[in-house]
C-alpha cells in the first residue's frame, strides 16, 4: 500500500441507490461536483473509494449506481481500489438493469460447461421476467448437485453458480456471477472489457461522452 498526493486518478465507483455517501456520511453524490472530507484517508474505512478497474469496483458495490469518477488530493492505494480526499462524480449510469443483464452474459459465456435445464437457458438468453424464479431454482439444484459430485468438473460448478447468481437482480449478484468464471486473469479482463462497453454505450445512448 502506497500513499501519494498531488495526482488525480480517474475510477470507477458503484454508490448506493440513492446516491449517498458510506460511512455515515450522507452527503448526495451529483454528477459534475466534487466532494472532499477532512480525514486521513484509510482503505475500507474512511475517505472516498474507488477502483481503477471495473470489476474491482463491482466486487465492492454496495449499489446499483455506476459512476465515473476522478479521485485525488491525499490518495492510499490498495490492490483493488484506491481511497483519497476528493472525489469529483464525471457522469453516472443507472445499472440496475444493465447488471442483471450482464451478469447473464456471464453464464451465458460458461453455459456449454454443464447440461443446463431449458428454463435456466431460456432465461439466460432472453432475460424473461416471467422465468427468473424457476430458474433460479433450477440453477439452485444443479450447483448444489455439481458440488456435491466428485465426478462434476470445476467448470460445471462454475457454470452452475453464474446461472445461479444471474437470476437475482442488484450489483452483488452481478459480481457472483462473474466470481468464478473470472478464476483466470484472461476472463476477468474479458468481462471487464465487456461491462465497460455496456456502462459506455447505455452513457451514451442517454446523451454523454465518453
Amino acid at each position: 500500500m502506497t500513499t501519494a498526493t498531488a495526482t488525480t486518478v480517474r475510477v470507477w465507483h458503484f454508490a448506493r441507490d440513492d446516491m449517498t455517501l458510506d460511512y455515515g456520511d450522507g452527503r448526495k453524490i451529483t454528477p459534475g461536483e466534487t466532494i472532499t472530507v477532512d480525514c486521513k484517508p484509510v482503505l475500507c474505512e474512511s475517505g472516498l473509494h474507488g477502483s481503477e478497474s471495473i470489476m474491482d469496483a463491482l466486487a465492492l458495490a454496495p449499489g446499483n449506481m455506476v459512476c465515473r469518477c476522478d479521485i485525488s488530493g491525499e490518495i492510499v492505494r490498495g490492490y483493488d481500489k484506491l481511497v483519497g480526499t476528493e472525489r469529483k462524480c464525471l457522469w453516472v449510469v443507472d445499472g440496475f438493469t444493465l447488471l442483471r443483464d450482464f451478469a447473464r452474459w456471464c453464464a451465458l459465456q460458461v453455459i456449454d460447461g454443464w447440461d443446463a435445464p431449458d428454463v435456466v437457458r431460456k432465461w439466460l438468453e432472453t432475460g424473461d421476467e416471467s422465468l427468473r424464479s424457476e430458474a433460479r431454482s433450477a440453477a439452485h439444484s444443479a450447483a448444489d448437485s455439481a458440488a456435491r459430485s466428485a465426478a462434476r468438473s470445476a467448470a460445471c460448478y462454475a457454470a452452475c453458480y453464474a446461472a445461479r447468481y444471474a437470476a437475482y437482480s442488484a450489483a452483488d449478484y452481478a459480481a457472483g456471477s462473474a466470481a468464478h468464471p473470472a478464476a483466470c486473469s484472461a476472463a476477468h479482463s474479458v468481462q471487464g472489457r465487456k461491462l465497460e462497453e455496456m456502462v459506455r454505450a447505455a452513457h451514451a445512448e442517454a446523451g454523454g461522452d465518453a
